[in-house]
């Protein structure tokens, strides 16, 4: 991937967009100290480019019946690319799965998921993570508490 150049004016315009991702275009403009047309211009800029990549409203997961947030750490038996390619798709069906990383370490994947209760994060297991091909060891830990989450980058 080509090196994006950032400055300082686009990292301003970055900073406040992801705090505030509904500010309007004349608000955003007067908090980074540009002009409203120049403003969008690099917002649209940066979009192209893919820095930008979307907006979103952050939601509460408690409010909404999800009560267990868990991170769940996976073994592939083998590591052939058709197993994990398979493995890496259907996560990708899952809503429960919020983030999935393939990592180094002991663990070659690791998931956060959510689940109404624990009894939705069993069925989770069992009946679709357990029934995957190649899966060899699978270790989960329930959050108990949420200390910080943010998806803000330190700009």
């Amino acid at each position: 991937m080509p090196e994006i150049i950032i400055d300082k004016y686009d990292r301003a315009l970055l900073k406040v967009l992801q705090e505030q991702c509904r500010i309007s275009a004349q608000e955003l403009a007067e908090k980074v100290g540009m002009s409203p047309a120049t403003c969008w211009r690099r917002q649209k800029s940066l979009e192209k480019k893919g820095v930008l990549q979307g907006y979103h409203a952050q939601l509460d997961r408690r409010a909404l019946g999800f009560e267990i947030c868990a991170f769940v750490n996976i073994s592939i038996e083998r590591r052939y690319s058709k197993v994990t390619d398979k493995f890496q798709q259907a996560l990708l069906q899952r809503p429960e799965v919020l983030e999935c990383y393939a990592t180094t370490g002991e663990s070659d994947y690791t998931l956060r998921v959510v689940a109404k209760n624990i009894e939705d994060f069993d069925r989770f297991l069992h009946d679709f993570l357990f029934q995957l091909p190649e899966i060899g060891q699978v270790r989960s830990s329930i959050a108990v508490r949420e200390i910080k989450q943010t998806t803000l980058l330190p700009l």
